[in-house]
């Protein structure tokens, strides 16, 4: 039996298992949330705003975000010369 830990998803405090992933952190604070993120709409970052993995564990006191997530640059050929 895994104790709770508490983590926070866009500033709102949640429990979890100390087993779950970030992804289950976002998912148990909002379902449509965590669908846009395995679709691809939405990332996950950690604190300091860098990308945080689906499958990153949660510890007590993780703080992660959800964001926009960024679409990939056109290609060269597309900018002007």
């Amino acid at each position: 039996m895994s104790a709770d830990v508490r983590v926070y998803i866009d500033g709102t405090g949640v429990s979890l298992p100390a087993d779950a992933t970030a992804l289950d952190a976002v998912r148990h604070l909002n379902a449509s949330l965590a669908d846009a993120v395995v679709a691809g709409t939405r990332a996950i970052t950690d604190s300091r705003g860098l990308p945080a993995a689906s499958d990153t564990p949660v510890f007590g006191g993780a703080i992660f975000r959800v964001v926009t997530a960024r679409t990939a640059a056109a290609p060269d050929d597309d900018l002007p010369d």
